[in-house]
């Protein structure tokens, strides 16, 4: 059964479009790219890689790790942010941040939509998050902390997204909670 928002994608076999886009800008910790791409795999989510990665992604690297899941994730690289713009071509990107005063839940997340999450040491390079102000988000958190795992936030970020669309009806899930 295939919801009403969602497509068979020809250039994946038939398999139905992503339902987001995460976009990992210069990850360096192969352990949290690890959980992302598992989070990407159980929700439907295609994973962008904009190098340089801080660790090695061959087969014999992710044989290595354990990681599985990896053969069955719609997983992208880019040399880096100008060839994903170029490849990827987002129609809508949200930069995920803890330098803005938008929160998640007040944005309207929508099918197909890119989320740009930063390195693990730095976040989202100052260059990027000017060129998109309007499209920044972040997450409420307790004051005087610095930050949360980017493997949770990503995680946060695509489950509201899919909650957005739920409400929406614009996916659903069988009695099993299977997306549909």
């Amino acid at each position: 059964m295939m919801s009403e928002g969602s497509e068979l994608n020809p250039n994946r076999g038939g398999v139905m479009s992503p339902l987001f886009h995460v976009v990992l800008h210069e990850p360096e910790i192969p352990n949290n790219t690890g959980n992302i791409g598992r989070t990407c795999v159980a929700t439907r989510c295609a994973l962008h890689l904009i190098h340089p990665l801080g660790f090695e992604l061959s087969d014999k690297a992710c044989r290595r790790a354990g990681l599985d899941y990896w053969p069955r994730l719609d997983v992208h690289e880019h040399a880096d942010w100008d060839a994903y713009l170029r490849d990827a071509g987002p129609d809508r990107i949200w930069l995920f941040t803890t330098r803005t005063d938008r929160c998640v839940f007040d944005a309207d997340l929508s099918l197909g939509d890119h989320l740009v999450f930063g390195k693990e040491t730095a976040g989202l390079p100052d260059a990027l998050l000017s060129r998109y102000p309007e499209r920044c988000l972040g997450f409420p958190m307790e004051r005087g902390e610095r930050s949360m795992n980017v493997a949770t936030v990503v995680s946060a970020a695509v489950y509201e997204g899919i909650r957005q669309l739920y409400v929406r009806n614009m996916i659903g899930f069988d009695r099993s909670l299977r997306l549909c």
